[in-house]
């Protein structure tokens, strides 16, 4: 028994899950995915909603982005555009000062990532003057989720899912090599995105098989402020695997891939004065 009792804690040991435990806690992991959901409600959906509304193929609006993306379909997915539509207007009501307005909040979103993959990987906050990357990464992922939608009519089966996968994976994978200015080696921030997409696809199952039927039930008994709430539910979720996913892919680097987080550090960091 003693002897089972030594190997199980070797085993323990090797693996280094109390290593990602502990990294979760610092970076206060639950907290941050509830910061991210509120923001993406708050400064990214509004964003969302008029790009959506300016898309010339019209294919639903942002309420099919929303749908396409918590993967419920049938009754849900109607009720969830009944309720989440904006005018058809949107665009013409939107002025100039409004458009800027809320691409200033989405570059706080991104903005927000970025601090998080930060403290994943102890790098020190970039300078204020370096937001056009916030800019960019914003403007990517705008292009990656309008792309995601669009390919939802065009590609269908396993060719869709093997699309989605790939763009995924490229995604997280570029944005936070780029978020993080290049500080970080590429083949170090692969597991990372690899664990995202993979968190991404459970949470797509999860949403399929809970919020499909509780949009419907808390549509009928709270209504408008009932479908926020599941919305707000999966946001959570979705900052809780993207900033675990990076989390993921930093300890495995430190326990099953590189020894020392000296070796992820590119050329570019390690040239900068501390």
């Amino acid at each position: 028994m003693e002897h089972r009792r030594r190997g199980l804690r070797r085993a323990w040991q090797w693996l280094g899950a109390h290593t990602l435990l502990d990294r979760g806690r610092e970076l206060e992991l639950l907290h941050r995915a509830m910061g991210f959901a509120t923001l993406a409600l708050v400064t990214l959906a509004p964003l969302l909603i008029v790009v959506a509304a300016a898309d010339p193929l019209v294919r639903g609006g942002f309420a099919s982005w929303l749908a396409d993306g918590m993967g419920v379909s049938g009754q849900s997915a109607r009720v969830l555009t009944d309720i989440v539509s904006p005018p058809r207007n949107v665009i013409g009501t939107t002025g100039v000062w409004s458009g800027i307005l809320l691409a200033v909040f989405g570059v706080s979103f991104a903005g927000s990532v970025q601090n998080a993959y930060e403290r994943i990987w102890h790098l020190a906050p970039g300078p204020w003057h370096r937001v056009w990357r916030q800019v960019t990464w914003l403007v990517v992922l705008i292009a990656y989720l309008y792309q995601e939608v669009q390919t939802r009519n065009a590609v269908h089966g396993n060719l869709r899912i093997g699309l989605s996968a790939l763009s995924g994976v490229l995604f997280f994978w570029w944005g936070q090599r780029f978020l993080l200015g290049a500080q970080v080696r590429w083949r170090t921030l692969l597991p990372g995105a690899i664990a995202t997409i993979t968190g991404l696809a459970g949470l797509r199952a999860f949403s399929y098989l809970v919020f499909t039927p509780l949009i419907v039930t808390n549509a009928l008994s709270y209504g408008t402020v009932g479908i926020v709430l599941v919305v707000e539910s999966w946001l959570i979720g979705v900052g809780f695997v993207v900033y675990g996913g990076a989390l993921f892919g930093r300890w495995f680097c430190d326990h099953h891939w590189m020894a020392g987080s000296e070796g992820h550090l590119s050329h570019r960091a390690r040239r900068r004065p501390s």
